[in-house]
């Protein structure tokens, strides 16, 4: 069984998807995201700048589109058994299998990044990546910081980011070091992703989310929230409402991908992230990055 994966943020770089405007197909949706997006976003992703590329406007649109463009020109290539995206990668993911319209996930990409940037300027908070522990140690020094700081990304085993208030990742880096880890690094973002500190994101990104018509997928997709096989455009519709306040599961969601059969890992967009924390996972397991077919 193949499975096929979807970055998320920090996958960017500059000259991404420009070889897909190449094609007849990337270029048409190229122009319409364009048109829907009010700029046009491809000549940033073709030749702007890294910084250019990570203004809020521009990051999460660009990933989205250079994923979902490239699973749609891949054609028959793009036959997945089921499919899986890293936090944005989960829009891109439910696009690429049918259950999303190309624009109204577009709509709803650029709606959660301006949430997103709203939430993050209300408090100043980050997040860090904690390196050599086991999740339950994270978990339990984290859970009793009197601040707010949360598990928040399950990479992989040994790699978990935390979220939080810019005060409870100070004093969790400090006890987590203390602990073991390797490493706790702090990480040059604008706030605390999926944590409680994003619910106003939350409560604005739901009306757009419940507004939107969501169909069965053309395979099962499993969810950063409840990695599970899932097809029921409700309950899809309720973990992408949740995603935002909630961990991104991908240790779990790759683990129980594994146990459902799958047997090939295609990354398609940007980068090899994925690849490589799937490796780290299963390091038996084939992988591969999609490309442009000829």
């Amino acid at each position: 069984m193949k499975a096929f994966l979807f970055p998320g943020q920090g996958a960017q770089f500059p000259g991404m998807g420009k070889e897909l405007y190449e094609l007849e197909e990337g270029k048409a949706l190229f122009e319409k995201a364009n048109e829907i997006i009010g700029f046009r976003i491809s000549d940033v992703m073709f030749s702007g700048t890294e910084e250019e590329l990570k203004q809020t406007n521009v990051t999460q649109p660009a990933i989205f589109l250079h994923s979902v463009i490239l699973a749609k020109v891949l054609g028959e290539e793009f036959n997945p058994d089921m499919v899986a995206g890293h936090s944005l990668g989960e829009f891109s993911a439910l696009v690429a299998a049918n259950a999303l319209s190309f624009e109204d996930g577009l709509k709803l990409v650029i709606a959660r990044a301006n949430a997103m940037q709203k939430a993050c300027e209300l408090q100043p908070s980050t997040m860090a990546a904690i390196l050599g522990l086991a999740d339950e140690v994270v978990e339990n020094i984290c859970a009793g910081i009197d601040e707010v700081v949360v598990a928040a990304n399950y990479n992989c085993p040994g790699q978990l980011v935390i979220s939080g208030s810019i005060a409870g990742i100070e004093e969790a880096c400090t006890q987590l070091t203390a602990a073991g880890a390797k490493r706790a690094l702090k990480l040059n973002v604008g706030g605390a992703f999926h944590s409680p500190l994003m619910e106003p994101a939350r409560v604005e990104l739901q009306s757009a989310i419940e507004a939107t018509a969501i169909n069965s997928p053309i395979c099962p997709i499993y969810q950063n929230v409840d990695p599970v096989a899932q097809t029921d455009p409700d309950k899809i519709k309720a973990n992408l409402i949740t995603q935002l306040t909630g961990a991104v599961k991908w240790t779990q969601t790759v683990e129980k991908m594994l146990a459902d059969g799958a047997a090939e890992f295609v990354e398609v967009g940007p980068g090899s992230v994925l690849q490589g924390l799937v490796k780290k996972v299963n390091r038996a397991m084939p992988t591969r990055s999609a490309s442009v077919p000829a």
